[in-house]
């Protein structure tokens, strides 16, 4: 399974690079807008300064909602760094752009994805990756996991060499049900990967050594 982090904080897409799991970067507006960037000459320049910090791709939001607006959004986004992913909503609109994108070899990433027949049409339509929002469903008493289990399901039927991208991670339990059920990449903050690596016996077992050790040593 891939690791992404869903951010646009420039110190902590550095610290997930500097732990040596980071595969990639989500953002989108609010994320850009929680940081203070605005205006499109700033947000270029902030995609640029992520691109340089991770190896891998990087996801950028157009801001368009109509089929010309997002194939030139889009461009110029992709025209920023080769791992630019061209984040692409999903909508009518959306899925014609996706094939533009694809019949261009341009990455895409089909955001906002809900249902199982919606990451159909964008894996159909060519998308690089589908992102369905488990944490927004879990919000409405709705299991995100079910969504992300029959989207596997489906492309495995089919060979879709669309990738799941599991977003709206809140939690590491999250990460691991998701590895559990398939997912390709999951997308969530620093806080849920680190949250990973702790456990309360690791830390009794690590202070017991110290104990055992310092002992041993006067």
């Amino acid at each position: 399974m891939k690791f992404f982090i869903d951010t646009a904080n420039l110190a902590q897409i550095q610290e997930a690079q500097e732990l040596g799991v980071l595969d990639g970067v989500t953002t989108n507006p609010s994320l850009m807008a929680k940081e203070g960037i605005s205006g499109d000459a700033n947000v270029k320049a902030h995609y640029k300064a992520i691109c340089a910090i991770v190896d891998g791709d990087v996801s950028a939001e157009v801001i368009a909602t109509d089929y010309e607006g997002m194939i030139k959004e889009g461009e110029e986004l992709a025209a920023l760094d080769e791992k630019i992913v061209v984040k692409i909503p999903m909508i009518k609109a959306g899925v014609k752009a996706l094939k533009y994108f694809s019949d261009k070899g341009i990455k895409t990433n089909c955001t906002l994805i809900f249902s199982a027949g919606q990451a159909l049409m964008a894996a159909k339509a060519g998308a690089t990756y589908v992102s369905p929002f488990i944490g927004r469903l879990d919000d409405i008493s709705t299991d995100g996991l079910d969504l992300i289990e029959s989207i596997r399901i489906i492309f495995d039927n089919y060979d879709f060499g669309t990738e799941i991208l599991a977003a709206s991670v809140r939690h590491p339990m999250h990460i691991i049900q998701c590895a559990e059920i398939g997912a390709d990449v999951m997308t969530g903050p620093l806080s849920a990967m680190e949250a990973l690596l702790k456990h309360p016996l690791t830390d009794i077992g690590l202070a017991k050594f110290l104990e055992d050790h310092a002992k041993a040593n006067g």
